[in-house]
């Protein structure tokens, strides 16, 4: 077998208008899969997008002990963060924001007329989300 053979699905192209397609899709839950590296020798990683409608924010969770990178394509997120929630920082467009394993945290779309759009990188690719009933703090620390 030659290299042009042994190459020719050593890439995968993955257009935006099919992941659009999945993310409108009207049986599915804002969310769609670019890739996921496994056995490839990076591990479980999970490389998608995410929205959040307009006035919208997710439950309080963590990941286990896995990491996460969002960047937000459009719109402006606020996301809370620490046991009760009582850190916050408001990310807009091209801002990424890293979460350490475990940290307790909660993403929220503040615009009540515009959906934020989310890539996201995390190490595992079983969307493990653990749920915590937290009563965050009225009036949380802003962290730039």
């Amino acid at each position: 077998m030659d290299k042009q053979t042994v190459w020719r699905d050593g890439v995968r192209i993955v257009r935006g208008a099919a992941l659009d397609r999945e993310m409108r899709d009207p049986a599915g839950i804002g969310r769609a899969t670019a890739a996921q590296f496994i056995g490839g020798g990076a591990g479980n990683v999970w490389i998608g997008t995410v929205t959040l409608a307009p006035g919208a924010s997710t439950g309080a969770h963590h990941h286990a002990q896995h990491e996460v990178l969002i960047q937000v394509m459009h719109g402006t997120a606020e996301i809370r963060w620490g046991e009760q929630l009582e850190f916050a920082c408001t990310i807009g467009s091209g801002d990424f924001a890293y979460f350490v394993p475990h940290v307790p945290h909660q993403e929220r779309n503040p615009n009540a007329s515009e959906p934020v759009d989310f890539l996201v990188v995390r190490t595992d690719a079983a969307r493990l989300a653990v749920k915590l009933a937290v009563d965050p703090v009225a009036i949380p620390e802003t962290v730039a």
